[in-house]
């Protein structure tokens, strides 16, 4: 791999944006058919969200065995190593043109991209705290999954003592049962349906297996606290019933939206361009990253039979 330094304009055949397991699948498979590829990543490692992931359940069906989601993006890396492509670390993309040109900045340095194919891998992002519209002040200690996932796994940061999950999907579920397991009192997991969400081999992990408290049919209506958060108030949706929880931090996963905002300059009712393909969780939400790394691969690959097509 190489890494570019003080450039103003670039060339290539196909431009990565976003360097997760998407991104990553889609720059090494495009390369392989002997495109050149411009992969950028706005943080300083490749690896996306898999670099907050250190609980295992990952690589099973890309390389037979389970790891983490740490180990699963550094055997990427180490993969991505041996291949002829150029990745930018520490930039973003801020604008994608009609006219198949994109700006990058890097420390302050703005860098204009021509390519003839886009692969928007840019993933997804969390629903906010908002989208409940809950009652009262936002003080510190509120925080969606991902956040705490960076903040704990990332930074090895403490993050409070007394915690209410709001949301069992997936990610709320793991985030629960890994600090439970760092002796961290899990106050409850709230849950606005009748049932917990997310794969079933994480309720019987995370949440039978960790006895953790699960409230179904609820959700917060109002945040208590001031400087920081002292508690929040539940509502029971068939009753009406509501309840005080005390806590010292409010952790929201109430789900991912495909991030594509990067795209909003060259969409048209909906539509984008043909040179754009979109992968892994920019395209839909997926519950296995080997299912991302699928998608990434695909994209590569047909990226790749564009330029060929086209030339």
């Amino acid at each position: 791999m190489t890494e570019l330094k003080d450039t103003v304009h670039l060339n290539t055949d196909i431009l990565v944006a976003g360097g997760g397991a998407a991104g990553m699948a889609a720059a090494k498979a495009a390369s392989e058919q002997g495109a050149t590829v411009i992969l950028v990543e706005k943080s300083p490692v490749l690896g996306g969200i898999l670099n907050r992931c250190t609980h295992p359940g990952f690589g099973l069906g890309y390389y037979d065995e389970e790891i983490t989601g740490q180990e699963y993006a550094e055997r990427y890396r180490e993969e991505l190593g041996s291949e002829d492509l150029t990745v930018l670390p520490d930039t973003t993309v801020i604008a994608v043109n009609e006219d198949r040109t994109a700006l990058l900045v890097s420390e302050g340095r703005i860098t204009e991209v021509s390519f003839r194919v886009l692969i928007a891998a840019s993933g997804s992002y969390e629903v906010p705290i908002e989208s409940v519209a809950p009652e009262g002040t936002r003080p510190a200690g509120i925080m969606t999954a991902g956040c705490a996932q960076g903040l704990i796994n990332e930074n090895h940061l403490e993050i409070g003592s007394r915690i209410i999950v709001l949301g069992s999907g997936n990610v709320g579920q793991i985030m629960a049962g890994q600090l439970a397991d760092a002796g961290k009192e899990i106050i409850a997991i709230i849950e606005k349906n009748d049932a917990p969400g997310g794969l079933s081999r994480n309720v019987r992990e995370y949440i039978k297996g960790r006895n953790l408290p699960l409230i179904l049919n609820s959700t917060i209506t109002k945040i208590h606290g001031t400087n920081r958060i002292t508690g929040v108030t539940v509502k029971n949706l068939l009753t009406g019933e509501e309840s005080i929880l005390s806590c010292d931090t409010l952790i929201t996963a109430l789900g991912l939206i495909p991030d594509r905002a990067l795209l909003d300059n060259i969409c048209t009712d909906g539509t984008y361009p043909d040179w754009v393909i979109l992968t892994g969780n920019c395209d839909r939400i997926y519950d296995f990253a080997d299912a991302v790394t699928a998608s990434g691969e695909q994209a590569g690959l047909t990226a790749s039979l564009k330029c060929r097509s086209n030339k």
